[in-house]
């Protein structure tokens, strides 16, 4: 991708999920992530967005004024994205590859977390750390993270979550809230290190996929390549068993991923690629809201 091109998408990345995390998120992030388990440390005028749930009674009694408490960490949160950089999320058959989805999506997830003075960190994984950026506040760094998203040539095309997971346990010393974007193709099992690094951090995990890994369209032979080990095969999608079976294959998928998150107490949302983001953001706040 040329320069300029790159920062025409950056910047054209930074109008949607600004004008989102501003209008929309702004609230449902700050009640989703903010004062969980933390210290209280002070009291607060209530301002529009506040969890009510942090309402102080007795002072709002006193004053006949809403009142918020204020938890230690709420003025400075940590948060981690972990990015697939595989190279299976190069490929779309819809209207946009997963990875530019998402990158939209960590962007959003961005803007929202420095709209609440948050601080933003970023691990790009294969199946090695491709690169560390370490958490900063402010709209140059966010830019600077969305550009690397988009123009990262990773030097691996295979997946291992489990060693991401790992290395966020090793990198993160405090408690942070960290996002793990990818399609969770990997031939690694990662329940072991989710399950560890869940019991020290607030984990939450989005899943993109493209349509045709949930169904297969009937369109005669079809040249098929995984993107990870680069072997190539011809299928007939016309095969009615066939497009059967990748539906099943799909439906077990999810269902084992399923289970992995909620053993290792991790909320989780899936978007395909040709849905709308904004949605399963706005369910996974409010999963998050509520439990």
């Amino acid at each position: 991708m040329e320069t300029s091109e790159i920062l025409k998408k950056v910047r054209k990345i930074e109008i949607k999920t600004r004008g989102l995390s501003q209008n929309i998120f702004a609230g449902q992030y700050h009640s989703a992530f903010k004062g969980r388990g933390m210290a209280f440390s002070e009291v607060r005028e209530y301002q529009y967005g506040d969890d009510v749930r942090d309402i102080d009674w007795n002072v709002t009694a006193r004053f006949h004024r809403p009142y918020v408490k204020v938890f230690e960490e709420e003025r400075e949160l940590t948060v981690m994205l972990l990015v697939d950089v595989s190279g299976s999320l190069d490929f779309g058959t819809s209207h946009q590859l997963k990875r530019e989805m998402v990158a939209e999506i960590a962007a959003t997830l961005a803007f929202s977390a420095i709209q609440n003075n948050d601080k933003i960190g970023v691990i790009l994984f294969s199946d090695r750390i491709e690169k560390y950026i370490p958490p900063k506040k402010g709209r140059k760094h966010i830019l600077y993270v969305i550009r690397e998203m988009l123009n990262f040539k990773p030097e691996s095309k295979r997946t291992d979550i489990g060693m991401a997971v790992e290395f966020l346990t090793r990198v993160a010393k405090r408690r942070c809230t960290a996002f793990v974007l990818s399609d969770f193709y990997t031939r690694n099992d990662f329940e072991n290190q989710l399950q560890i690094a869940s019991q020290k951090h607030d984990i939450a995990s989005i899943q993109v996929y493209d349509p045709r890994a949930k169904e297969l369209p009937d369109v005669g032979l079809l040249k098929v390549c995984d993107a990870e080990t680069g072997h190539e095969t011809y299928i007939d999608t016309s095969s009615k068993k066939l497009r059967q079976a990748h539906a099943n294959y799909w439906r077990q998928r999810e269902s084992v991923l399923r289970q992995t998150f909620v053993k290792c107490n991790v909320d989780w949302v899936s978007v395909a690629t040709n849905e709308d983001y904004v949605r399963s953001l706005m369910l996974l706040f409010a999963q998050r809201g509520h439990s």
